[in-house]
């Protein structure tokens, strides 16, 4: 099976879950997946679930550095070097892997914590079976045009709108 390259992107709700969704879709069919989450704390919901099925392999930041907005000069520097890390070992364990999600890997690459060129390159390079899925706000024109499945998440309402704090177990 040749794999394909997913791209959940948008403003709205759902990309997260879609990419954990399908991790899950593919661990039944005895799919061995690698999940690596960016930008995140890695205590979101969804993880704990996934890291408890044993062909799902979850790989997140070992520290949290908030929200991007709130990152100084230093803290980002420190913060890409830990994504790329990060980034390069998802891209090791992918070899005897058959799907490899990349959470939040979009945004990452627009913050400049991952180079896009990096993304790229591993895109055009991976192992030819690997189905590749890379969730985030705004992926370049770049990402798109090589990807196979695009799917959009747009927001038409959202509680948050109303002052409604992100609930565990819904939002993460």
């Amino acid at each position: 099976m040749a794999g394909l390259f997913h791209i959940y992107c948008g403003d709205g709700k759902g990309k997260t879950t879609a990419a954990a969704g399908l991790a899950v879709r593919a661990a039944g069919a005895g799919m061995r997946v690698v999940f690596a989450q960016f930008l995140k704390d890695g205590t979101s919901s969804e993880l704990k679930i996934l890291r408890g099925i044993s062909n799902i392999e979850v790989l997140v930041c070992p520290k949290n550095y908030g929200f991007f907005k709130n990152m100084s000069e230093d803290v980002i520097r420190e913060a890409a070097q830990a994504y790329g890390k990060l980034f390069s070992l998802a891209v090791k364990k992918a070899d005897s892997a058959d799907m490899l999600i990349f959470d939040e890997a979009v945004s990452a690459v627009n913050h400049g914590l991952i180079p896009e060129d990096d993304v790229i390159e591993y895109i055009k390079s991976r192992p030819p079976g690997l189905e590749l899925v890379l969730t985030g706000r705004n992926p370049s024109a770049r990402l798109l045009a090589l990807s196979d499945y695009a799917t959009e998440m747009r927001k038409i309402k959202h509680p948050y709108d109303s002052g409604v704090a992100a609930r565990r177990g819904v939002e993460y």
